[in-house]
């Protein structure tokens, strides 16, 4: 989330609520508009639980997504390296052809799909590279233990892989339904305005604007939370990244060309196919 801008909007919602605060507060009788203050401050009360709760329900689904995301990201990035070692128990062809493979699609996870989460689009079911990878491997006869261990291995790291993949696009097009963005932006709506009710010309200007301000300024940044949780994949602060794969691929482009095992990835830096 960007600070900057949070801070800006929590300010754009709170100045006008603290002026039309004010402006009421001019013609207010003395003691707020409400007769008796106990029972609409018990009102009050049951508007702010009420949303109050229905926020703190929103928030935790929001988070339990978010936090989905960030795992299955992580763990997609481990099962794509554990492939990567497993390949090299396959003859060296298909090891070459494989490793290939999946560094094309850690390259295609961080510069493809990762840019179009940020931007909010559905991320594809299934990466083309995936596709690739299970062609390949399809065509691949285990001839000795080692192989058929190292076969095996390697169908349980593309489960996980897959499993995870789907943890990581399921925040991608946020979990909040429309009909609940309605209904809290419609509570705080109602909240704002109830509080215009205390307006009172007996008290003084400061104590009213800090009244109101304070009402619409945690609505807002509650909203702000809830909109960040909802779309985690941003480049602002907390935002999930794809540091994990971008790491790996990192850790075992250094390895295997250490090893002298260095694949020739049949795509280019951003993961597309090569021409």
């Amino acid at each position: 989330m960007n600070l900057v801008w949070a801070a800006l909007i929590v300010a754009v919602v709170a100045t006008p609520a603290v002026a039309a605060m004010l402006l009421v507060r001019r013609r207010a009788p003395e003691g707020s508009y409400f007769s008796d203050g106990d029972r609409a401050s018990g009102v009050f009360g049951v508007l702010a639980t009420g949303f109050s709760v229905l926020a703190g329900f929103v928030v935790f689904l929001a988070f339990t997504s978010y936090d989905k995301s960030r795992v299955g990201a992580e763990q997609e990035a481990l099962a794509l390296g554990r492939q990567i070692e497993t390949a090299q128990f396959f003859p060296t062809p298909v090891a070459a052809e494989l490793s290939g493979e999946l560094v094309c699609y850690g390259r295609s996870v961080v510069h493809v799909e990762w840019p179009e989460a940020e931007a909010g689009n559905a991320v594809g079911d299934v990466n083309p590279w995936g596709v690739e990878l299970f062609r390949t491997i399809r065509l691949f006869q285990p001839q000795t233990p080692v192989q058929e261990s190292a076969f095996d291995k390697w169908l349980d790291h593309t489960a996980d892989r897959e499993a995870a993949r789907i943890d990581r696009v399921h925040g991608a097009e946020g979990v909040i339904p429309s009909p609940l963005w309605i209904v809290l932006i419609l509570l705080s709506i109602v909240i704002v305005g109830y509080v215009l009710f205390f307006a009172d010309s007996a008290e003084r200007a400061v104590s009213q604007g800090v009244l109101m301000g304070t009402v619409a300024s945690t609505l807002a940044a509650m909203l702000l939370l809830i909109q960040f949780l909802d779309s985690p994949f941003k480049e602002d602060v907390g935002g999930i990244q794809p540091v994990a794969m971008e790491r790996t691929l990192r850790t075992f482009d250094e390895a295997l060309a250490d090893v002298g095992r260095a694949p020739e990835p049949p795509c280019d830096e951003q993961g597309r196919r090569a021409s």
